[in-house]
């Protein structure tokens, strides 16, 4: 079932047509009039043909029928059983002192009633890709269970086995062994060349009614939605309901570009927001699973955080972009190729970083060992290094910075700009704010309620640059918060340690 995150006729061609010039005559001239008037009927005629055209090659179809005849047979439906103990989180009724049967009612709840295991059954969707008997599904639709049952259109059932899944991008691939049985498969198309606006069909098994259809348009592209590190999802209004999960979201040529995945629903039903993996990031993916029944990501060993406005003014761009990288992992291919705490990531083997989110999902995709040029801003200057990617183990992560607080120590040297303490690290508030001998910089002792940085900043952060200078003395602070107002600069970036 699809995770709960809690026909349209294209308007008209209108041609206005240009007037015809005529001087009415007497009633004996009526040939001119005769005249103006087919020579209007026939502009009327021509430009109707032409909206009509138009209207055409926009591709609303009359009918999915052919369509989804099809595309039906190669769309199948997931049955999955898995065995759990019953009552696993039943709780004994507080009897009142002396009920009758006290006794017995204590020893038949210790003992738990219906402890015995059931079997559980679930419904999903998913579609054949190779006639061998590859079936793709959601990993959610799969996941815990004791048994999988692959049943087609027709009613025809083969038990399945798995030959990988990915948690990170909720796929997973199965194997059937068709034993004989003609399977029809369906093809990948490009979610790249897919716009908003385009028709697109779903096919599936809601509420276990199993071969469903239903259409719509995409409704937008590249929407993130907290489900996993590489959320890009489709955003569709063709209806997707629980049972759809696992299914394929195909266009008008008949191509899956989409996994059907999850819906925003208060009620668990449609409301005509829904979500597919595009067939770019499911295709590398399925791949991977396929060759290595794993997945190999690519892994660049940074921290990064997203570029605000304000952040965005303080390295002089025009527009908030890129990865700003916080934190670099020691020994990483990003610590081997020289790149720092401090610079913005803006493209990656020359694809451009629009936004913070993009850095982790171009990094996954890439090739395992190859060597991609990254170029960075740093202190206002592009520069490029050359980064050979390694694989990204389970235990590294690529995530924004964490945000444990601090506490509270008002000794130390006064900010009167930010209204903030700040103290050198000596060994005492080291072992004070538990902070590691590798850690360097100014720590803030303590912030006034009136200051600037209340919100952002918090006591017990170590400040690590200003503007993208290291500091190292609470004067070295004070200096770089003042060459940057005497710049006129509104915002000061800092580099802060938090946590460790």
């Amino acid at each position: 079932m699809p995770h709960t995150l809690a026909p349209h006729t294209p308007p008209a061609n209108r041609h206005a047509a240009r007037a015809a010039q005529y001087q009415p005559g007497n009633a004996a001239t009526p040939r001119p009039i005769a005249l103006a008037m087919v020579f209007t009927a026939l502009i009327a005629l021509a430009l109707t043909l032409l909206g009509a055209g138009q209207a055409a090659a926009r591709g609303a179809p009359e009918s999915f029928a052919d369509l989804a005849e099809e595309l039906s047979p190669a769309v199948v439906n997931i049955s999955t059983t898995q065995t759990v103990s019953g009552n696993q989180d039943f709780e004994a009724p507080q009897l009142p002192p002396g009920f009758p049967f006290e006794d017995q009612f204590r020893e038949f709840f210790e003992r738990g009633p219906g402890m015995s295991p059931r079997r559980v059954s679930s419904l999903g969707s998913g579609f054949i890709i190779d006639e061998k008997g590859v079936v793709v599904t959601n990993n959610h639709v799969i996941a815990d269970a004791d048994e999988i049952e692959v049943i087609l259109t027709d009613g025809t059932s083969f038990e399945a086995e798995i030959v990988g899944r990915d948690s990170k991008t909720d796929i997973a691939v199965l194997r059937i062994d068709p034993k004989g049985t003609k399977l029809k498969a369906v093809p990948f198309g490009s979610s790249l060349d897919a716009r908003v606006g385009d028709w697109v069909v779903a096919i599936g098994n809601p509420f276990g009614l199993g071969g469903t259809v239903t259409a719509g348009i995409i409704s937008a592209m590249n929407r993130d939605i907290a489900a996993g590190p590489y959320d890009d999802f489709i955003q569709t209004d063709a209806s997707i309901n629980r049972g759809n999960s696992g299914g394929p979201l195909f266009n008008l040529d008949g191509q899956v570009i989409g996994v059907n995945t999850a819906i925003i629903s208060p009620s668990g039903g449609s409301i005509g927001i829904g979500f597919s993996i595009p067939s770019e990031i499911a295709q590398n993916v399925i791949d991977q699973l396929l060759e290595f029944g794993e997945t190999r990501r690519g892994w660049l060993g940074v921290r990064i955080q997203t570029v605000t406005d304000e952040i965005a003014e303080t390295l002089g761009l025009d527009e908030a972009r890129g990865a700003l990288v916080a934190e670099v992992t020691e020994g990483s291919p990003a610590d081997k190729a020289g790149i720092e705490p401090g610079d913005l990531i803006m493209t990656f083997d020359g694809k451009p970083i629009p936004e913070m989110r993009d850095l982790p999902r171009i990094v996954a995709d890439t090739k395992i060992g190859k060597t991609v040029p990254v170029e960075v801003l740093r202190r206002g200057k592009k520069q490029t290094y050359d980064v050979k990617v390694e694989r990204l183990d389970e235990a590294e992560q690529q995530a924004a910075v964490t945000d444990p607080s601090g506490s509270n120590d008002p000794a130390g040297s006064e900010v009167p700009a930010l209204g903030l303490t700040l103290s050198e690290l000596t060994p005492t508030l080291r072992k004070q704010y538990s902070l590691a001998n590798e850690v360097s910089g100014v720590l803030i002792t303590d912030i006034q309620t009136d200051s600037p940085a209340r919100g952002t900043l918090r006591t017990g952060d170590v400040i690590v640059e200003v503007a993208q200078q290291g500091v190292k003395t609470p004067t070295q602070v004070r200096d770089q918060i003042k060459t940057q107002t005497d710049d006129k600069k509104s915002v000061v970036l800092f580099l802060i340690n938090r946590g460790g």
